[in-house]
C-alpha cells in the first residue's frame, strides 16, 4: 500500500470521475469471490470504483479490509462509492504516473 499526497489523490479522483463501479458489495457482503474480483479488477485497471449497496454503515471498516488484503490504496470515499488504486507491478505497464 502506498501513501498518496493530496495532489496525487486529486489526480486519481479526476481520472476516476467518469468510471462506473466495477464491483458492487451486496447482501452477501465481502466474500472471497468479491475480494478476488477486486484483486483482478485492480490488476487489469489499476484504478477502480467499488459501490456499497449494502453494509453502508460499515464501508470504512470494509474498505480498510479490502485495501489490506489487496495491497490497494484508498483514494477517496464519496457517498457509498469507494475509489481504490493499486499501481501495476511493472513500471512500463502503469497507466497513471503519480
Amino acid at each position: 500500500m502506498i501513501e498518496l499526497n493530496s495532489k496525487q489523490r486529486k489526480f486519481l479522483e479526476k481520472a476516476a470521475h467518469d468510471f462506473q463501479p466495477v464491483v458492487i458489495i451486496g447482501g452477501a457482503g465481502l466474500t472471497d469471490g468479491v475480494q478476488n474480483m477486486i484483486d483482478s479488477s485492480l490488476s487489469a485497471h489499476e484504478l477502480i470504483k467499488v459501490k456499497f449497496n449494502e453494509y453502508k454503515d460499515e464501508k470504512t471498516e470494509l474498505t480498510q479490509e479490502i485495501c489490506s488484503k489487496n495491497d490497494a490504496t484508498l483514494v477517496r470515499i464519496i457517498g457509498n462509492v469507494v475509489i481504490l488504486y493499486r499501481p501495476a507491478e511493472k513500471e512500463e505497464d502503469q497507466k497513471y504516473k503519480i
